[in-house]
């Protein structure tokens, strides 16, 4: 599995995702797909990446066609596949292709993307204010925190991407790392990230009424 994943990302030659919408059927073999998934589900590393690098530029492409913003589409590749372990606990091999039941997670992503730009109702927004003014400090807190125990190339990627706002070929270009390396450096991070916050409380939803 590892080496499948080095292999790919060795030959990779990209400065971003592509809009790619079909599937080099040689580069996803069905029993090197499947069995990426039954390890990815158990969050081994080389699976999820694996599978990020076979199916990124896909679900991306399909992201993109509804969000129509690349940097949102983006953030949401990314989310996809931070989530794909949970996810996978409900995917049964055989009962639908893996890049089918992919792509159909990542619509949902983007559909939630959308429902949650929609306009919030101004009396919801004067409510909640003063609770979330309260709450940021803490929030940054636990983020800062978050961040520390990350690996060193995590947390640069991280950093030039969400802080610096640099592109994924402006991070590989500073710090000499390929694209495919720095994408899958933010999916680890993003990963590690989730469950951090989630232990202490300040995850997307964590603290919801």
């Amino acid at each position: 599995m590892r080496r499948a994943a080095d292999r790919l990302e060795a030959t990779a030659a990209r400065s971003g995702y592509r809009r790619r919408r079909h599937l080099d059927t040689e580069l996803h073999a069905e029993a090197l797909v499947a069995a990426a998934a039954e390890r990815a589900r158990d969050g081994e590393d080389d699976a999820l990446r694996l599978l990020y690098l076979l199916y990124a530029d896909n679900v991306f492409g399909y992201v993109l066609a509804i969000v129509r913003d690349e940097h949102d589409a983006e953030d949401l590749t990314s989310e996809v596949f931070a989530r794909l372990p949970r996810a996978l606990r409900h995917y049964k091999h055989g009962a639908t292709p893996f890049a089918a039941w992919l792509l159909r997670v990542a619509r949902n992503a983007a559909l939630d993307h959308l429902r949650a730009q929609r306009s919030v109702p101004l009396a919801e927004v004067h409510a909640k204010s003063a609770t979330a003014e309260l709450q940021a400090g803490e929030r940054l807190d636990a983020l800062k925190a978050a961040l520390a125990v990350l690996p060193d190339d995590q947390r640069q990627v991280m950093l030039l991407r969400l802080v610096a706002g640099l592109t994924p070929a402006e991070v590989a270009e500073r710090l000499g790392r390929s694209v495919d390396a720095v994408h899958a450096l933010q999916h680890r991070a993003r990963r590690r990230l989730q469950a951090e916050l989630t232990q202490s409380g300040w995850a997307p939803g964590s603290r919801a009424a």
